[in-house]
């Protein structure tokens, strides 16, 4: 579907917004504004990583990935979380493509297109980069947030519980991804930063880049961090069970020989016939528990 939000009568430019766009027309707007057959094939490819390209008569080229809301809670894939969205750019005119309904797109459009807030398609092409950025910022505040209650779970909570592990994975492969695509899209930050036509919306840009892109490595931190923790915490508590089972069985195995020792069925076996050999053998039992327990006390064992 090709929506114009934009003429070069009313507003200086043409932009034209494509949403699912087929082959044709993709060959009808390259062969419209003289565009590479090359990015044209990039336009198609839905996993095409953020980019930023110089193209002949002074256009540009630029692929940027934004989050999507209505991904899967497990999603984790850069195609399952993310979009994509394809910008043409040219002083005269400014085209977007994309595959999925992107409404911020028609929201810019009304709020400054038709408001004459801008008055050129570069001023526009910051705002949708600046928009794309901020995608990343609510999920992250989510992701923060789950991580803290997982967080006071795994310190708190006596029992392991797997399911955490599986949470915190989860949490670390979509702040990664999404970590990830923001790392790439530095590289068209940087280019729109070297614009001649700097001013406080580029600024801005750039600050909003430095926000997600700080956000996304404190979040990647702490979860790796709090993953470390319940791994050790799950270890510790492991190891205290072997501690105890360990000590039980130091304090039973003297006495399970001496056991073992008089249940001989031997005939000649000189205790025996010893009367007082059963309480001495009992005496002897508890003397040794006794010995080992506070053995297992001087050497703080217990």
């Amino acid at each position: 579907m090709i929506t114009h939000f934009a003429n070069t009568e009313d507003n200086g430019f043409v932009w034209i917004d494509i949403t699912n766009p087929s082959v044709a027309e993709l060959h009808e707007i390259a062969a419209l504004y003289q565009l590479p057959e090359s990015v044209v094939e990039d336009c198609l490819e839905p996993d095409h990583l953020p980019k930023y390209e110089s193209l002949p008569n002074a256009a540009v080229f630029i692929i940027t990935r934004m989050y999507d809301k209505r991904a899967d809670k497990y999603a984790a894939t850069i195609q399952e979380l993310t979009r994509k969205v394809a910008i043409f750019h040219h002083k005269n005119y400014l085209v977007t493509i994309h595959r999925s309904e992107q409404p911020f797109l028609a929201a810019l459009n009304t709020k400054y297109v038709l408001a004459k807030k801008y008055t050129n398609s570069f001023e526009l092409v910051c705002k949708i980069l600046q928009e794309v950025l901020l995608s990343y910022e609510e999920p992250a505040l989510a992701l923060a947030d789950e991580l803290d209650v997982y967080e006071s779970k795994i310190v708190l909570d006596t029992q392991s519980d797997v399911s955490y592990l599986k949470s915190l994975y989860h949490i670390k492969v979509k702040a990664t991804i999404s970590r990830r695509i923001i790392i790439l899209s530095r590289a068209i930050v940087d280019k729109i930063d070297e614009h001649k036509e700097k001013g406080t919306l580029i600024q801005e840009l750039h600050d909003d880049y430095v926000h997600v892109e700080t956000m996304h490595d404190e979040l990647v931190e702490g979860v790796t961090n709090l993953l470390h923790i319940y791994i050790s915490l799950s270890s510790q508590k492991t190891n205290e069970v072997m501690r105890v089972l360990t000590i039980f069985s130091v304090f039973f195995m003297p006495l399970t020989f001496i056991v073992g020792v008089y249940g001989m069925n031997f005939r000649v076996m000189p205790e025996l016939e010893l009367s007082y050999g059963y309480p001495v053998v009992w005496l002897a039992m508890i003397a040794i528990t006794v010995f080992i327990f506070f053995w297992f006390r001087r050497k703080r064992w217990l």
